[in-house]
């Protein structure tokens, strides 16, 4: 790769990371590395140089460096080496601890608890963890920056661990918040305290600064280099992402590996989530080699098949991989032969990775605005769990989609899509509920679940729903102020006869109740409504055993509203449910909620989806597009270790029937297989091209190429 330096960040597709230990200057093979990083065709890499340890000879005073460093420059050899190979290069430097020398000289610049006491490393007692909002950072950290890219002239400087571990009560962070706020720092982190909303917010301001601060100090020694934050993911985040989307020109995910019950497709659902925010800046997928679970086994290695699927995953949903490994010794050379290979056939069909769009109609929203209302528990349970319920629904039904970040909702961003998911987005803004009203009247679609736009932005509830008017029904408030749970024993009942049954039910012909959710909302039609085809069986006693019977079989409350908005090409279909289905489907995994929630997302689209794929096995499909080609990904999930890994391998499924509409004045070139490396026969049905894939491993992607048609 010929090494550009203006718009260096977009040419990299493979990086390769070395996070270097303190005593691997000893006796670390640099031969091999460098070696290994032209074995796997990688372009780009990031070096461990400074900030707890520098691996180069740094002249800056407190600047620690490695014991083992001597008159060496591991650096500067692995910068040289990478050169020679035309790879970017970036300087990855930690700031998040410091030596007992720095403490002694600098205890301002040691982050301090909330009992004014300063706060020793977590897992390093010898250790001092700084405080990321202050000089340390801002000057100390700044030099470091300064040096290495005098000395070196790297692309850019990656740091890990940069942002901060909580609320610092320092000298520095009590003033700059009381001159920012007029207040002092908050006790802990309470959602509902003003002064804890003015800190993030605050925090927010600061640390976008110190990424600029720092941005600005490289360019003005090599005006093409970059600052990098290792930052950012979903709603949970606590950096906000469109924010930080104007500050850098790539970033790279920092979801290494699964662990607990983190799902395969996570890594592609970590790569939605930036393109959210990012649009089409480059974004690496970093996957560890290693476990990545509580207990921290830094020199372990994953299953192959695990690491297989995982990247697989990153790739199929638009990140470039990216491989860390932690330690230059190698205690198991297992890992080895997969990302080689895995490399080596991504680098081999290089084109198709570049200058695709993804073709999804579907949006999912993610809202880290809702998120900033609650604690981190809350959060989980009712901001992440719907997307994630959301999210293994439309898996499982093999709908191609996007994500959509709740603060990017302009026609720009939306308008490609037909239909938004709102999974309890609960907080939106007059603006952004304005937004979707729109989008509605241009002939958009929405599902919306639970109290969604029941707050305003800053978490303030409102009398009734944002979007009542698209909802078709008003917060009914009661003594529990219209929110009714946790529920045991709740069902619904499947109204067969309704109009909208037969898209909704689906699938549940031979059923006459399905479960119900854990919490509802009340509420009470502003409109003439159809008759829903859910509807609620309350609650009854499940025990004794004698009691459990329905004192209400059957009502008109309904568990879900359907409506058509407007007429011909600019109707909007809505889909409301007032209870938690997406989150109530994470927790228990009911296949009749998923079936209710594709239903939902297929009704309200009403357009034949870009790509269908049928055949046996849970699928990951994506599919992308250019002016010359079609791609689709499937990658298979199907494992059962899916929803707690590792695989332990990897059970092929197959044959897959695949059907895709075909772009205007085109026609089919070849089609073929890119991991089986085969050609296969295809028909066409009018613009809809039909093929056979015959099996699916890990991954497999069809490419059709394409030609304009003579007219």
């Amino acid at each position: 790769m010929e090494h550009v330096k203006q718009n260096w960040f977009d040419l990299p597709l493979r990086w390769a990371q070395l996070t270097l230990v303190e005593n691997d200057p000893a006796d670390f093979d640099l031969d091999f590395w460098l070696d290994y990083f032209r074995r796997t065709h990688s372009q780009g890499a990031c070096l461990s140089a400074g900030g707890y340890v520098a691996y180069y000879p740094t002249q800056i005073p407190l600047h620690y460096r490695s014991a083992w460093l001597g008159d060496q420059d591991p650096f500067g050899d692995l910068v040289a080496g990478c050169r020679r190979m035309e790879m970017a290069v970036l300087a990855r430097t930690d700031p998040h601890a410091v030596h007992q020398e720095v403490f002694e000289a600098h205890p301002d610049w040691i982050a301090v608890d909330a009992d004014g006491e300063p706060r020793r490393h977590w897992s390093m007692p010898d250790a001092w963890v700084t405080c990321a909002l202050g000089p340390y950072n801002f000057e100390f950290m700044t030099e470091v920056h300064r040096e290495i890219e005098e000395r070196y002239r790297v692309d850019g400087i990656f740091s890990n661990r940069w942002a901060g571990h909580g609320i610092c009560y320092c000298e520095h962070c009590r003033r700059n918040f009381r001159e920012a706020a007029g207040s002092h720092l908050p006790s802990n982190p309470d959602p509902e305290d003003p002064v804890w909303r003015a800190y993030t917010e605050w925090r927010q301001r600061r640390l976008l600064e110190l990424v600029r601060h720092w941005d600005c100090a490289l360019r003005d020694i090599e005006p093409y280099a970059r600052y990098i934050p290792n930052s950012g993911g979903g709603a949970l985040s606590s950096l906000d992402m469109k924010a930080l989307s104007d500050s850098v020109p790539l970033l790279f995910a920092d979801r290494q590996a699964r662990q607990g019950v983190l799902a395969p497709w996570s890594s592609g659902k970590n790569a939605k989530e930036y393109r959210a925010a990012f649009g089409s800046k480059p974004v690496g997928g970093i996957f560890s080699v290693g476990l990545e679970e509580r207990y921290r086994w830094k020199d372990s290695v994953q299953s192959g098949a695990e690491l297989r699927v995982w990247i697989s995953e990153a790739i199929a949903n638009g990140m470039r991989p990216w491989f860390t490994k932690f330690g230059g010794q190698i205690y198991d050379n297992r890992w080895l032969e997969v990302v080689e290979a895995l490399y080596t056939w991504h680098a081999h069909h290089e084109d198709y990775w570049r200058n695709c769009d993804p073709l999804a109609r579907v949006g999912l929203v993610y809202s880290q605005q809702t998120a900033a209302l609650y604690d981190s528990r809350e959060a989980q349970q009712r901001v992440e769990d719907p997307i994630l319920g959301v999210y293994q629904a439309l898996i499982e039904a093999r709908i191609p989609f996007e994500m959509v970040h709740d603060r990017l909702l302009e026609a720009p961003w939306i308008d490609r899509l037909q239909t938004l998911i709102l999974p309890n987005i609960a907080a939106l803004s007059d603006r952004q509920c304005e937004q979707l009203r729109a989008f509605v009247s241009r002939g958009g679609n929405l599902v919306a679940t639970f109290e969604t736009s029941l707050y305003d932005e800053r978490g303030r509830r409102r009398e009734t729903f944002g979007l009542a008017d698209l909802f078709g029904v008003d917060l009914e408030a009661g003594p529990s102020g219209g929110i009714e749970g946790p529920l045991k024993n709740a069902y619904l009942w499947l109204e067969h006869d309704a109009p909208t049954a037969q898209g909704l039910l689906a699938g549940l012909e031979e059923a006459q109740r399905i479960i119900f959710g854990a919490y509802r909302v009340h509420v009470t039609p502003r409109v003439a409504l159809e008759t829903p085809p859910l509807t609620l069986v309350p609650p009854y006693p499940d025990l004794p055993m004698e009691e459990v019977y329905p004192r209400r079989p059957h009502t008109t409350i309904p568990g879900v509203v359907c409506r058509r908005i407007g007429a011909g090409a600019t109707e909007g279909r809505i889909v409301y449910f007032p209870w938690d289905v997406a989150r109530i489907f994470w927790e228990v995994l009911n296949s009749d909620h998923a079936s209710v929630l594709a239903n939902a997302v297929r009704w309200a689209t009403d357009e034949p989806p870009p790509v269908t794929v049928v055949g046996s096995g849970v699928l990951d499909v994506t599919i992308w597009g250019r002016a010359d080609a079609l791609v689709v990904h499937l990658v298979n999930l199907t494992n059962p270790m899916m929803m707690r890994g590792s695989f332990r391998t990897v059970l092929p499924v197959g044959p897959q029937k695949v059907a895709l509409a075909l772009p205007e004045r085109t026609k089919p070139l070849s089609v073929r297989l890119l991991k089986a490396g085969t050609h296969l026969n295809s028909a066409l049905d009018g613009r809809t091209l039909r093929v056979t894939v015959p099996s699916v491993a890990d991954h497999e992607v069809l490419v059709i190429d394409l030609a304009a048609e003579e007219r």
